[in-house]
Parts: structure tokens; C-alpha cells; sequence
């Protein structure tokens, strides 16, 4: 099995900026703890304060398809329910 990367970014509307912003560290450290993930990074864009650029890297498609379902759940998945997700992901 090969590796998973996804890559790219997400567009947050004004109105959900300060809820994202602030779950923003429980999602990392949620996602970090999880079986199979190598590298998780999401940072606000410097120009855009609305994009966060975002990078995660898992062992296989398996876990990465664990990730997916646990954020669909997450507190994390209801606040970024409006945002704009820009992916491309690899294998």
C-alpha cells in the first residue's frame, strides 16, 4: 500500500473565521494522535486571512479513509461545514 498526501487549501467564510480558528488546535492535535498519520499541517495564508493552507500525509489509504469519517463527525466537521475545500489528493 502507498502512502496518502493530500494537498491544497480551504476558504473559510468571515462568518466562521473565529470557530475555525479556535478548534483549529484540537483538530491538529486529534489528527496527529491517529493511527497512520505522518504529517498533518494547516496554516492560515499570510495574504488571506480566509485560506488556510493545508497538507496531510498518511501511511495508506485505510487510514487516511479513518481520518475522513472521524472528522465527518468531529466538532471539527460541523464548524467547517461552510468552507470551500480546494484538494488534490495522491497516492
Amino acid at each position: 500500500m502507498s502512502k496518502v498526501i493530500l494537498e491544497g487549501f480551504i476558504l473559510v467564510p468571515d462568518t466562521d473565521l473565529q470557530a475555525v480558528t479556535r478548534e483549529l488546535v484540537n483538530h491538529e492535535k486529534l489528527t496527529l494522535e491517529e493511527p497512520g498519520c505522518l504529517v498533518f499541517k494547516v496554516q492560515q495564508h499570510s495574504d488571506n486571512p480566509l485560506r488556510f493552507d493545508v497538507y496531510e500525509e498518511f501511511t495508506d489509504r485505510s487510514a487516511f479513509d479513518k481520518h475522513q469519517e472521524r472528522v465527518k463527525s468531529s466538532y471539527w466537521g460541523a464548524v467547517t461545514q461552510n468552507v470551500t475545500r480546494h484538494y488534490q489528493i495522491s497516492e
